[in-house]
């Protein structure tokens, strides 16, 4: 009898992709995140860091510390032996400020380069800007503002224009740098963010537009402000924070004492000696560039390097839907049949009498059809809620946390009903009216369907939607004519009511 379990790789996995890595050797870590694929959307299949300080003492010394140093190449043998575990097929390795600005940095990269199993590229100053720039816009294609990337040694500022990036620059504001050169005063580092910010034209440049925001410490200060303000969901991807929470947010950081920092869930000793810093230079940027409010990325230069590799036809790609398809593929029951739905429920927008729907109304509904199958291997009792929790906490890009939300509602009603009402979590917070109907009305129509196909493909083609006389009508074809049962009038009704209708299944050729 073969061995279920001999097998190199999970059902679970894509097909046809092989994984990639990119290490980043900061100023701060050293981390490592395996890629499932180099694609739009790449899933991290593996990611851990080492905190190394490479940076610590580079602006007073000169030069990268020895213990750092060997912290630093033990992490990327490390990595190199679970690379190969793993069997990536390309490691991407870069370093940052630290390893550029040391004097021993040439002989780090050599020692370096033996450890890990591949070439080493110093990023210079623009190159790591534009790399952080990169990383923002394969997360949020519709950025529009200055990208703003703090680690241990250097801010790196570039301007996103929707798609498209300007040259960018680099200044030596690292949160390890600056307490280093600030001997630990904060007083002190302020007045060095002051003077190597001030008249920087590309602050200029964006005066008024959203200020994004890469970085641990950066993402750290956003998880203490949804801790504060008891944020319903915990994903920092696209977390959007206004810009006068930011001012009350970075002067409570600063003036707080390490022990306090300390007492905050996920702060370790490395991350909380750094963040008063982190603080004093994201508050001179909002002063400074008078953004409107402060957009969390989760993504940067690791994944702006892939990004790079990518061609112009891919990048252009939607990241969103490009993660969706990938879900469908791996747990719907058929993902030829959750992509008809689809063109099924397009049928609710079409003609004079149909609800408007903008482009990107209609792009979440698609979205929200290929999830709409995810959780059947779930108990029955909790398809709804565990599907929800999937999509509101999973990895995906290219949508804020309102689209999060609809994705997540619209997937639990479909298996609820609408008596998820009563049941349905603090995520419909997030959420407009508008979205919130939208929500309940495409559950509805979910229903319908999967009432008719049992999700299965070339069923649900073969009937049609569409407005008479002030009714939702279904038509089947006699030959489906036994999967007309009550239920499913009464999952019409419900559908309908949602449109201010009647609701008919009619069975007509």
């Amino acid at each position: 009898m073969t061995d279920f379990f001999d097998t190199s790789f999970a059902p679970g996995r894509l097909a046809d992709v092989e994984p990639v890595a990119v290490v980043d050797i900061g100023s701060n870590s050293v981390r490592m995140v395996v890629y499932e694929g180099a694609h739009r959307a790449p899933a991290p299949f593996f990611n851990e860091k080492a905190l190394c300080g490479l940076g610590e003492s580079v602006a007073s010394t000169g030069k990268l510390g020895r213990k750092s140093m060997a912290a630093a190449l033990a992490a990327l043998r490390r990595f190199r032996m679970i690379a190969r575990q793993i069997g990536v097929v390309k490691k991407y390795v870069i370093a940052t400020a630290a390893v550029r600005d040391a004097d021993n940095g040439a002989d780090f990269i050599s020692r370096g380069e033996e450890a890990i199993g591949a070439r080493i590229s110093v990023l210079s100053g623009k190159k790591e800007a534009k790399m952080a720039g990169f990383g923002v816009l394969s997360g949020i294609p519709e950025a529009n503002g200055l990208v703003g990337d703090m680690g241990g040694g250097s801010l790196d500022l570039v301007d996103a224009a929707r798609g498209e990036l300007t040259p960018g620059v680099t200044t030596p504001l690292g949160g390890l740098r600056l307490m280093d050169e600030a001997g630990g005063s904060v007083e002190r580092a302020e007045e060095i963010i002051e003077r190597a910010l001030d008249g920087e034209p590309l602050l200029e440049a964006n005066k008024g537009l959203p200020f994004y925001a890469v970085g641990g410490s950066w993402r750290m200060l956003a998880r203490i402000h949804m801790l504060h303000h008891d944020y319903p969901l915990h994903v920092l991807h696209h977390y959007t924070i206004p810009a006068v929470d930011v001012l009350d947010l970075t002067r409570l950081v600063k003036g707080s004492k390490l022990s306090s920092l300390l007492q905050i869930p996920g702060v370790s000793a490395a991350r909380a000696r750094t963040l008063p810093y982190a603080a004093a230079v994201l508050e001179r940027l909002m002063v400074l560039t008078e953004a409107e409010d402060v957009v969390i990325s989760a993504l940067g230069v690791r994944e702006g390097v892939l990004y790079s590799k990518l061609g112009k036809q891919e990048r252009r790609e939607d990241p969103l839907y490009s993660a969706c398809q990938d879900l469908a593929i791996l747990r719907a029951r058929s993902p030829r049949h959750v992509q008809e739905l689809s063109e099924w429920t397009d049928q609710l927008f079409e003609g004079a009498d149909a609800p408007s729907e903008s482009p990107q109304e209609r792009r979440l509904r698609h979205a929200a059809c290929l999830l709409a199958d995810i959780g059947w291997r779930a108990h029955p009792d909790y398809r709804g809620e565990q599907s929800l929790n999937i999509i509101a906490n999973g990895a995906f890009i290219g949508l804020n946390h309102s689209a999060r939300a609809f994705l997540a509602l619209t997937v639990f009603y479909r298996h609820e009903g609408l008596i998820g009402e009563v049941l349905s979590p603090r995520l419909r917070l997030l959420t407009d009216m508008r979205e919130m109907q939208r929500a309940r009305m495409l559950g509805a129509a979910l229903r319908v369907a999967y009432m008719i196909s049992a999700a299965m493909p070339k069923v649900i083609n073969h009937t049609r939607l569409f407005y008479e006389d002030g009714k939702l009508i279904l038509k089947m074809p006699p030959a489906m004519a036994d999967l007309r049962a009550e239920r499913l009038g009464k999952r019409m009704d419900t559908l309908a009511s949602l449109l201010d209708r009647e609701g008919e299944v009619r069975i007509e050729a």
